[in-house]
C-alpha cells in the first residue's frame, strides 16, 4: 500500500479544518459567540448536516460562559465527556466532577429503581446550583435533572445536552428545551460525549477572548 501525502503540521490541520467548516457550512442561524461553539461542535463530530439540530436559549452563551468565568463546577454525566474537556482552557480552575463511578451510585440506582446515570444525579447535591451541566451519554441523567429542578431543587447556570440513543434522547433535549433553564441541545438521536465536551471547550474559549 502506498501512503500519498498528508498534512503533518498540527497548526495547519487544525486551521483548516476550522476553515472549512466556516467556509462550507452556513452558519448565519447562529449570531456571534454561538457560531464559535457550533463551529467547534461540528468539527468534533465531523457531521456538516447536524447544524440544523443545534438549538439554544439567547441567554445560553452569557450563562453558561459566565458559570466557567466564575469557576462555577461543571457537572457531567459520564467520564467521556469529562475527559474532553481541555482543562488548560479552563482558566478560572473549575472542578469538573463526575459522579457515575462513585461508589455510593450502584446501591443508590438500586434503592431507586432508576439507571446509575439518573442516580449519579443525587450525589450532585447542592453542587447544582449555579453549575454548568455537561450531558453527552446518558437521557436519563438530564430527565433527572430536570426533575430535581422541577421540585424545586438547586438551578443549574445552564446545561449542555448532547445525549445520545433511540430511547430517550430526543425526548429528553425536547424537554430541556421546553423548560425555563438556559440550554443547548443537539435535537434527536445524535450526541455524544465529543459534541457536549467540545461546546465546554468553545466556550472557555470565547470567554477568553479566543475563537471557538
Amino acid at each position: 500500500m502506498v501512503v500519498g501525502s498528508y498534512l503533518k503540521d498540527p497548526a495547519e490541520i487544525y486551521a483548516r479544518s476550522f476553515a472549512i467548516v466556516r467556509e462550507t457550512i452556513d452558519l448565519s442561524a447562529f449570531d456571534g459567540p454561538l457560531g464559535d461553539v457550533a463551529v467547534r461542535l461540528i468539527h468534533a463530530c465531523g457531521m456538516p448536516d447536524i447544524v440544523d439540530d443545534i438549538a439554544a436559549s439567547d441567554d445560553f452563551v452569557a450563562s453558561a460562559g459566565q458559570a466557567i468565568a466564575s469557576a462555577a463546577p461543571l457537572l457531567c454525566d459520564c467520564e467521556m465527556v469529562a475527559s474532553g474537556i481541555t482543562r488548560r482552557f479552563l482558566t478560572a480552575g473549575n472542578n469538573v466532577l463526575v459522579t457515575l463511578n462513585d461508589a455510593r451510585t450502584p446501591q443508590l440506582a438500586s434503592d431507586l429503581g432508576t439507571t446509575r446515570s439518573a442516580a449519579a444525579v443525587e450525589l450532585w447535591g447542592d453542587r447544582l446550583a449555579g453549575a454548568l451541566v455537561v450531558i453527552g451519554n446518558a437521557p436519563t441523567t438530564l430527565f433527572r435533572c430536570l426533575e430535581v429542578i422541577a421540585e424545586g431543587g438547586p438551578r443549574p447556570a445552564a446545561i449542555i445536552g448532547c445525549p445520545v440513543g433511540f430511547v430517550g434522547a430526543a425526548e429528553s433535549k425536547q424537554a430541556l428545551a421546553e423548560s425555563d433553564v438556559p440550554f443547548l441541545v443537539v435535537h434527536g438521536t445524535r450526541g455524544g460525549s465529543a459534541m457536549a465536551s467540545s461546546i465546554v471547550n468553545a466556550l472557555a474559549l470565547v470567554k477568553a477572548g479566543g475563537q471557538g
